[in-house]
């Protein structure tokens, strides 16, 4: 049985409703905090389990009679490490025998602040009594459509990302691909794949990109680091997330976020969702 965490989640969700094109619902198990919000999973077949990542006696028993599992990492950041060795722990007391884990871009070089917890997850993992499958997720598109609304009232987007390449992907393109690493099983053991989009753009060529889709003129205004986080704090973000923010986008200045390999469309054996295309449905969608 293969059992997914995170399963309310946006990206838990996908992966779920990629592997029931393959597999009967009986197979699939569903790991939430919230058991309610995944009820319409438990009216199709799935096996819900109730699981927190911060009480380790929930996740040995979600995990009983579990023989893959897939960690989305959580989204507590500063918290995550812990959360990560509760559940990998968990899962080798149960007898789990493999686990993929969703990562970060080029965890082990990258500059990014939210790269260490990853390091520390991944090291874990290696160390464990498991087979392991590593997924390094570059960042999502949906990470830059979020400011779509606000870039198309004020006719300007901001970042701090400067001239940097991002080779970003729709969540159902990492989905997809989480799906076919669960699915494929043993090929995959031991092998750590970095995971993007096909093709890159910088945060000016996007803003062209909304222009030329709109019709509306968005042009592209480059910050620093501090003017970034402080203008996302005065919009009402949390300061905590307004700096992992902005560290992010520095990150992909440095080419933190960019990625050639093409690993993600050869492991989903399709294109990547071009940035074109998942715009222009943000955009029908407003």
């Amino acid at each position: 049985m293969i059992l997914v965490t995170g399963a309310s989640g946006q990206l838990g969700r996908l992966v779920l409703e990629e592997l029931l094109q393959h597999l009967p619902a009986s197979q699939l198990a569903a790991g939430a905090r919230s058991p309610e919000r995944v009820a319409d999973l438990q009216a199709r077949g799935v096996d819900i389990r109730p699981l927190d990542y911060d009480q380790p006696e929930t996740l040995e028993q979600a995990f009983q009679g579990i023989d893959t599992l897939l960690l989305i990492s959580s989204s507590e950041i500063g918290q995550r490490t812990t959360q990560h060795e509760n559940v990998i722990s968990a899962a080798e007391k149960s007898g789990v025998k493999r686990l993929v884990y969703t990562s970060l871009l080029h965890t082990d070089t990258s500059p990014l602040a939210l790269a260490e917890e990853h390091k520390q997850t991944e090291a874990r993992l290696k160390a464990s009594s498991l087979e392991w499958v590593i997924l390094r997720n570059g960042w999502y598109t949906e990470n830059y459509l979020a400011s779509l609304p606000a870039a198309l009232e004020h006719h300007v987007l901001i970042g701090c990302a400067g001239n940097g390449r991002i080779s970003s992907a729709t969540r159902q393109d990492y989905a997809s691909a989480a799906a076919t690493v669960l699915l494929e099983g043993a090929i995959h053991q031991g092998k750590i794949y970095e995971l993007a989009g096909d093709t890159s753009y910088s945060l000016a060529e996007y803003a062209a990109e909304i222009t030329k889709l709109s019709g509306q003129e968005v042009r592209y205004q480059n910050l620093s680091e501090t003017e970034f986080r402080d203008a996302l704090i005065q919009v009402g973000m949390p300061e905590g997330f307004a700096a992992i923010l902005a560290d992010s986008d520095i990150g992909a200045s440095q080419g933190a976020l960019d990625d050639d390999s093409r690993q993600l469309s050869q492991l989903i054996k399709r294109p990547t969702t071009p940035l074109a295309e998942a715009l222009q449905q943000a955009l029908d969608s407003l």
